[in-house]
């Protein structure tokens, strides 16, 4: 079985959200709080420790009293360089976990038993990467990935691999369906991210609906 030790939480805040306008998106306000705020909550009661992967000035992330891990391969190459510098720092600060479970810091909706499910559904892989699937589709950044496998991650990116698809299919991809939560009214995607500006504003009037 896979416990809180077994799991550090990894919250990939280094995109570079071309669409919303460049900066932190998960530095925008949802609901009264940055919502990377909202990821760092669901996902924290699932892992022992849990940092962000993010580039730049470090001291912007403050506030979340969590550590900081910069990409361990320059050039923003993509979530794989993330994932890599998740590993890296699990590997060196929390030895005794085996994996690292990464999420979207501008997933705000995330499954409360996202790791648990992950886990499951892994478990008869040893080597294997579980990863989140919704509406029949993959989503590439939200997944559980053994600790174990960081050598061979940092040799396929200086070879050129940038797909995360291209180097789980090497060990295994497991993907794991989550349902649709109900808000509104509506179904929505428990992965949902506001890409645009227009996006952003819809998840904040219907989480202020749903308050009320």
């Amino acid at each position: 079985m896979t416990g809180l030790a077994d799991v550090t939480g990894v919250i990939l805040a280094g995109g570079q959200s071309r669409r919303m306008g460049g900066g932190d998106k998960g530095l925008l306000e949802l609901a009264g709080r940055p919502m990377l705020a909202h990821v760092a909550d669901r996902l924290a009661p699932q892992v022992g420790r849990m940092v962000i992967n993010a580039n730049g000035d470090p001291r912007r992330f403050q506030p979340f009293g969590l550590p900081v891990v910069a990409d361990t391969v320059a050039g923003f190459v993509g979530p794989l360089a993330g994932v890599l510098a998740g590993m890296r720092w699990s590997a060196a600060n929390t030895p005794a976990a085996r994996f690292i479970a990464t999420a979207a810091g501008d997933a705000p909706l995330l499954p409360r038993d996202l790791v648990t499910r992950l886990a499951a559904a892994a478990a008869e892989r040893p080597n294997a990467i579980a990863l989140a699937q919704s509406g029949g589709e993959l989503h590439p950044v939200i997944g559980l990935w053994p600790v174990a496998l960081a050598d061979d991650l940092e040799e396929q990116l200086a070879g050129g691999v940038r797909k995360v698809l291209h180097w789980t299919d090497r060990h295994g991809t497991v993907p794991v369906a989550f349902p649709m939560v109900r808000m509104c009214g509506i179904e929505i995607d428990p992965f949902f991210n506001a890409n645009t500006p227009r996006e952003l504003d819809a998840l904040r009037a219907m989480l202020a609906k749903s308050a009320t």
